[in-house]
């Protein structure tokens, strides 16, 4: 079981903050929407110099985003931002609040991913894209005690084990046709023992009657004398 659910990042509202700069850096308090309709008060910084700086930032707040596979709610999790994304938000205080809003709200969201499956989920995964698309994929069973593998498995079996019985049966019939077969030509053979029927042709009926006690007996024809019959 898979899903895949995308979110566009577009006609994102603004909202008005407070700012704070040092070296570069601005810091900037603002109002994030929660994954449950509310908004939270949050310190966001923007104006780095380069996204390895900012991914740091990131990470110190969000320490799932980038670094491979984590767990949330015991599920296999994995979060990616795209490099070319964060360049756009480091030195773009709406984007990075875009940003930080998404990554705030993914353990709730991971957690209602969980408690709402259809089945029980086995990995989850973010991806926001170049343009700051979202993308989820979720992966899951609908058996995870392996119940219906089970019940599978021994339908299977039993489904094999009646077609074997029957090419089985479907062998032991044609072995007793055969059988039967072999009887009816022995017995044929039997009455055919004892009588022959032979022929022979020709304008002396002295060697015509040879011809056909040799054929009876399997031996040659004899040469000599024959009658001197004209027609």
């Amino acid at each position: 079981m898979s899903m895949e659910i995308s979110n566009n990042y577009s006609n994102y509202a603004k909202s008005s903050t407070s700012t704070a700069k040092e070296d570069n850096v601005t810091t900037s308090t603002v109002e994030l929407k929660t994954s449950t309709g509310g908004t939270k008060t949050e310190q966001i910084k923007t104006g780095y110099s380069n996204v390895n700086d900012y991914s740091k930032y990131l990470q110190g707040k969000y320490s799932y985003m980038n670094t491979g596979t984590t767990s949330m709610q015991g599920v296999t999790t994995t979060v990616s931002v795209s490099g070319a994304f964060l360049k756009k938000c480091m030195n773009d205080p709406e984007k990075a609040k875009y940003l930080e809003e998404n990554l705030a709200a993914l353990p709730d969201c991971a957690s209602y991913a969980v408690s709402h499956a259809q089945g029980t989920l086995t990995s989850i995964s973010y991806e926001i894209d170049a343009n700051g698309n979202i993308t989820g994929i979720s992966s899951g069973t609908n058996d995870p005690d392996g119940k219906i593998a089970k019940e599978n498995a021994e339908r299977r079996a039993k489904e094999k084990k009646a077609a074997e019985e029957k090419a089985a049966e479907r062998r032991k019939e044609k072995k007793a046709a055969e059988e039967k077969a072999a009887e009816r030509r022995a017995e044929r053979k039997e009455r055919m023992e004892g009588t022959f029927t032979v022929s022979a042709t020709g304008t002396d009926i002295k060697s015509v009657t040879q011809n056909i006690v040799a054929a009876a007996s399997g031996t040659s024809s004899p040469t000599g004398g024959s009658f001197d019959i004209k027609a």
